[in-house]
């Protein structure tokens, strides 16, 4: 069993939740124009995480079977819960359990840049039919502002940041988070140096802005939550990657603290006190043919 990147990394919640967002089905047609594959039987999902991506491609494509695979033991037995229509395994995405040439489409989310591109590149190739189509997602710059009720901080917890903010990046270092970094060149290079023809780029932006009205108060919610459910899963990770520096009752005040921010925020929102806080990313689609 392997959970090294649900627990001291990204929390499944976390990922789950925002992830949810940025492939809501509003999005949908963004997404479908620039994959174009509409005739594709059987997809595969590399780095599935808990499932986000994978349970909205079996929306988005009915007609085709949906594959996740992730190393988190994690992931997929969340992965598992929520995307009834998707067939998840564990797996590594250096050493695929699947036979050569079994995939129309392999697909990743923010994988890339954490797989060394010759292993990366090179398994999906093996697994994809001839002329299968090879797509990499990858967030890149973006714009977050929050709420001045969530963005202030007591002494409190001025102190706890200072004390630990070092050991997030020592974990990130440690478990070789983001080891391949690539830039907007890199990205197709790379695919096309191992083996992929007719490699294209877009971009896609994804606008997360809770007071904006076109969208429902449902989806204002969930965008405000999901901030909040990082920031707890933030805290929470404090006991696994700065034990030494922070108790548990420590951790239980930080957390009653981004209750109550995010509690404010969402009293704001109900009476129409516009904060225009945001998350908006921009997304680079890479795609390739075998």
């Amino acid at each position: 069993m392997n959970t090294i990147w649900s627990t001291y990394v990204q929390g499944i919640e976390t990922l789950y939740q925002t992830r949810l967002l940025r492939f809501s089905d509003i999005f949908k047609e963004k997404y479908q124009k620039v994959f174009l594959i509409e005739q594709r039987s059987k997809v595969l999902e590399i780095g599935c995480g808990p499932g986000a991506l994978a349970d909205s491609l079996s929306r988005w494509y009915p007609d085709a079977q949906i594959y996740g695979i992730d190393r988190d033991s994690n992931f997929i037995g969340f992965a598992r819960k929520k995307a009834l229509n998707v067939k998840f395994s564990e797996g590594d995405a250096t050493h695929l359990s699947f036979s050569s040439e079994s995939f129309d489409v392999t697909i990743s989310n923010t994988v890339a840049e954490h797989i060394e591109p010759y292993k990366f590149y090179g398994e999906q190739y093996r697994v994809l039919k001839d002329d299968g189509v090879c797509i990499v997602l990858s967030v890149r710059k973006g714009i977050n502002i929050k709420a001045p009720c969530i963005r202030e901080e007591s002494e409190f917890e001025k102190d706890i940041r200072k004390r630990t903010e070092r050991y997030f990046a020592e974990t990130l270092n440690k478990y070789s988070v983001c080891a391949y970094p690539q830039n907007e060149a890199e990205l197709p290079l790379f695919m096309g140096k191992y083996g992929f023809k007719d490699v294209t780029t877009d971009y896609i932006t994804i606008n997360l802005t809770p007071d904006d009205p076109r969208y429902s108060k449902e989806m204002a919610y969930a965008m405000i939550n999901a901030n909040r459910k990082s920031d707890l899963e933030s805290v929470d990770k404090l006991l696994y990657i700065a034990a030494h520096e922070v108790s548990s009752s420590d951790v239980e005040e930080l957390k009653r603290l981004v209750n109550a921010k995010y509690d404010k925020r969402l009293e704001l929102y109900d009476k129409g006190l516009k904060q225009w806080d945001t998350n908006m990313s921009v997304i680079m689609v890479v795609r390739g043919i075998k």
